[in-house]
């Protein structure tokens, strides 16, 4: 039997007005120590996204939304435009990643958990939270 690892992840939340508590599951994500794993994934239901708030301006905060979203990726991947976050190591990218704010896009509370495979875990967890392919 394969050896099983921790993980941690957190879900990745759009909060269209914060003062409402009303949220859209973004995203997942996960990092494992053990395999040197950092890695998110993310989608943008954007008629759930007006169903929740329709005052948004759909060419300007969306389009705004869906960057900040990207950029959380970016940023795991320690991709060289994603700005001085993606330089730092992966430990600190998380701890930065999961920091509380209360902001449009929201990570949520930290969980753990164990698997074989990070990346498959990622794409499970993605499917359980967000269910979108």
């Amino acid at each position: 039997m394969p050896e099983r690892i921790s993980f941690d992840y957190a879900p990745i939340w759009v909060v269209p007005r914060v003062e409402r508590h009303e949220s859209l599951a973004a995203g997942v994500v996960l990092r494992c120590i053990a395999r040197d794993f950092l890695s998110a994934r993310v989608h943008l239901d954007e008629a759930r996204l007006r169903a929740l708030a329709p005052e948004l301006d759909v060419d300007v905060d969306v389009e705004l939304i869906r960057r900040h979203l990207d950029a959380i990726v970016r940023i795991c991947a320690a991709a060289p435009d994603a700005g001085p976050v993606a330089a730092l190591g992966p430990r600190e990218r998380w701890h930065w990643l999961v920091a509380p704010r209360s902001t449009v896009i929201q990570i949520g509370p930290v969980h753990v958990g164990l698997c074989e495979d990070p990346a498959a875990a990622l794409d499970h967890l993605f499917d359980k939270l967000v269910g979108h392919r």
